[in-house]
């Protein structure tokens, strides 16, 4: 069986990790960790960085840095990990759902407008599956009725977007961003995550919030409501190292992307994701949407894959057809989020796969889909 994800970690993040062990400062405090820090929010191009226990948390602690009111509303698209809506609604706030561009699988951002109201105080921009949202139209909207813009940079390290000024890397082109480290994204701590900003008033309430809002001055006394989601120094350990690596690792995934396109562009019978030339992806998944006429979905689809020794992932379900917000988004349509949630699924694409492994997957792909 090929697996969705294989790590390739080195020597490198070996030697670190058992020079953090040794140092005695294992917990969260000690070199590695503000070396992480420093490193990955630098690698973004911002001042700011405060690791956290994960990515989910990095998006919960970055919602509630923005002091939401109850029924303020957060514009997102539907087609996205539960964590992303999640967030809003545990800081009391309202999700309002975007549905996706049927090019990228990113939100659409043309739909935006039309749903902003005067309780609207933030979008999260999701870039998905390694390809940026689309942020000039989105920015430019944002700047036009005084939003804040949320990242949420999960799928994409170091994929790049073009804006008025210049390439910059998702990350670094909203207001506030979050990444997370699981094991299957192109760098990892195992688990863990970050929040990224240039706002050093938003960038130190984060670290309030992470650390259960001690005050500087007078350790155990609190006026809010924080979290423990500090990142240890052990985890960071692993990171370092692999920040030194992004050129080789984003090499890597490209060439896996390319790899994939080249071999299997010419079925008419499956969708990819496309590459806007307003955009620098980075291929965290292969994905594959079935177009309309193959006569079985996604499921079926992952089901033949699996007899030929491929694992696969599914796509993201809507959160408007989320049983747990089935009273918040009652009657909501999104359709294409539907159609790629029901005929897309994502393929092995981890930074271990090997061309032979390409091939087999490639070979497998098609065989699933012959008649």
């Amino acid at each position: 069986m090929i697996p969705v994800n294989d790590l390739l970690l080195d020597e490198t993040d070996l030697a670190n990790l058992i020079s953090a062990f040794r140092s005695g400062w294992i917990s969260s405090a000690g070199e590695f960790l503000e070396r992480f820090e420093t490193a990955w929010a630098g690698y973004c191009g911002v001042p700011h960085g405060i690791a956290v226990t994960n990515g989910t948390t990095a998006l919960d602690i970055a919602v509630q840095s923005l002091s939401l009111a109850p029924g303020d509303e957060v514009i997102l698209p539907t087609f996205t990990i539960i964590s992303c809506a999640g967030a809003i609604v545990r800081a009391g706030a309202v999700p309002v759902l975007v549905d996706s561009e049927p090019r990228t699988w990113c939100m659409d951002v043309s739909q935006i407008e039309s749903l902003i109201t005067p309780r609207t105080r933030a979008i999260m921009a999701v870039h998905t599956y390694g390809h940026p949202v689309d942020m000039q139209p989105l920015l430019a909207l944002a700047a036009k009725h005084r939003l804040t813009v949320i990242e949420d940079s999960a799928e994409a390290h170091g994929a790049e977007v073009l804006l008025a000024d210049g390439w910059r890397r998702c990350g670094a082109a909203g207001h506030i961003a979050t990444f997370s480290f699981y094991a299957n994204k192109l760098v990892t701590t195992g688990e863990g995550g970050m929040i990224v900003t240039g706002d050093a008033r938003l960038a130190a309430r984060c670290r309030a919030l992470r650390n259960l809002c001690f005050q500087p001055q007078r350790r155990f006394f609190h006026e809010e409501l924080g979290t423990n989601a500090r990142m240890t120094n052990l985890q960071a350990a692993i990171g370092v190292s692999q920040v030194e690596r992004m050129p080789r690792i984003l090499e890597r995934k490209r060439w896996m992307g390319r790899a994939y396109e080249e071999r299997l562009r010419d079925l008419a019978t499956i969708e990819l994701q496309v590459q806007e030339d307003w955009a620098r992806g980075v291929y965290w998944v292969f994905g594959m949407v079935l177009a309309d006429d193959v006569p079985f979905d996604a499921t079926e689809f992952a089901a033949r894959l699996r007899e030929r020794s491929v694992e696969t992932r599914p796509f993201f379900l809507g959160m408007h057809e989320q049983p747990v917000f089935a009273d918040l988004f009652r009657a909501q349509h999104h359709p294409v989020a539907e159609r790629i949630a029901r005929r897309g699924l994502y393929v092995p694409s981890g930074l271990a796969i090997t061309e032979s492994q390409i091939d087999q997957v490639c070979e497998a792909v098609r065989g699933a889909l012959a008649p």
